[in-house]
């Protein structure tokens, strides 16, 4: 069993355990009222404190019981005296409406061995998106992000569920070792950006056993991921899973040791994706294994994008800066939606390498006709029945040349 699988296991253990033995700190008892009216963020935010630095070896558990809770928004900060703390969701939290230009909602900060176990965070993103569609950016607020794990260590989130957030709905950023798991996201498919989950910065991440249908990517992965483990997810509508987009700015970390498995998406504009800017910034996408996938009715299956630039407005045109490397695709099949089921579009100055595909079967639409493939500077290698036909160039040849 890989190493980040090891750890994401040993993290529910511990949660099973922690959840056992606590001692709880009902927000209700700090003043909390279940009306989804009276703004409770202090007395989550109170609760929270009892909790957090409370006396006494043992875990200790924030309650939130059944009910709608009102909080505007909240940040529970660490470290914790006792250093486990659960917090244990019967009830819904509601973010506050209209839109309040709050950019994070719900962030948990400089924590170790905490987890958050149930209920449904509903961010009522409705009025922004509406703005969105009304006026674009420039006249709306920042999108606010439902949930965001900042900075911490070793946090379990299980049986989540993530409704309607006006931006991201959960984000990874600057973290080693949280486990997602049992988790529903759910936004409809012309929400604007409001991915799924985001990673960035973070390692040792496992996200296993998620339904996601969002406006944007269901999983999403930029600088600084490395040894991501994601199994067991199905994705639609959104934009697939993707690794990107990337090079958009100067100096990004290198993105390492990312593992998609078990996967289907249905009815998705992307399946796979990898997507940088053309530009010359420099970066890394190395060690990416995705396997045993199941598509339905996806526009672009199996897509690595250097030219990316949503909107198609001022489109930077110079090669792409991010070097690719060692990508499998192995046991992919379904059905695309386009004619082009599998489109490896790299760059010029920084041609993909160690790409290899391995009994990949993708028709084009409901009777599966065959579908075709593209390459732009492209090099690797096909084994087992692949279809549409492999067109990428021979690796071993370009390392030699």
């Amino acid at each position: 069993m890989p190493p980040r699988r090891r750890a994401g296991l040993a993290l529910l253990a511990h949660l099973c355990v922690s959840l056992a033995s606590a001692a709880s700190y009902s927000v209700v008892d700090y003043g909390a009222v279940a009306d989804g009216r009276t703004d409770c963020a202090g007395a989550f935010l109170r609760a929270w404190a009892a909790a957090c630095g409370a006396e006494g070896e043992g875990p200790s558990a924030v309650v939130v019981p059944a009910g709608e809770f009102l909080v505007s928004r909240a940040r529970f900060s660490g470290p914790c005296r006792r250093g486990a703390v659960a917090v244990n969701i019967m009830g819904t939290v509601l973010a506050p409406v209209p839109y309040a230009g709050v950019q994070l909602w719900i962030v948990f900060q400089n924590v170790d061995g905490v987890s958050v176990v149930g209920g449904t965070l509903d961010g009522r993103g409705q009025a922004y998106w509406a703005c969105r569609r009304a006026g674009g950016d420039s006249s709306c607020p920042a999108a606010t992000r439902s949930f965001t794990i900042y900075r911490s260590r070793n946090v379990v989130i299980q049986g989540l569920t993530s409704l309607n957030s006006a931006g991201i709905h959960v984000t990874v950023q600057a973290s080693t070792g949280v486990a997602i798991v049992d988790t529903v996201v759910s936004a409809p498919g012309n929400s604007p950006n409001t991915d799924g989950i985001h990673v960035k910065q973070s390692s040792g991440v496992t996200i296993r056993n998620a339904v996601i249908g969002t406006g944007d990517d269901c999983i999403s992965m930029v600088e600084g991921s490395s040894d991501v483990w994601i199994q067991g997810v199905t994705c639609g509508p959104g934009h697939g899973i993707s690794i990107g987009s990337l090079g958009d700015t100067p100096e990004q970390v290198a993105v390492r040791n990312i593992t998609v498995k078990a996967v289907t998406l249905a009815g998705t504009t992307n399946g796979l994706r990898i997507k940088s800017w053309a530009k010359a910034n420099s970066g890394l996408v190395d060690g990416v294994a995705f396997s045993d996938v199941v598509m339905r009715d996806v526009r672009n299956p199996i897509i690595v994008d250097q030219n990316y630039c949503p909107g198609n407005i001022s489109c930077p045109t110079e090669g792409s800066g991010i070097k690719i490397t060692n990508v499998s695709y192995t046991n992919v099949e379904g059905t695309s939606a386009t004619p082009v089921a599998v489109r490896f579009d790299c760059s010029p100055s920084r041609p993909c390498t160690g790409i290899t595909t391995r009994n990949v079967w993708l028709g084009y639409g409901e009777r599966r006709r065959a579908a075709e493939s593209l390459c732009r500077n492209a090099h690797g290698v096909a084994h087992g029945q692949v279809v549409p036909p492999s067109c990428l160039a021979d690796w071993e040849m370009f390392l030699y040349k």
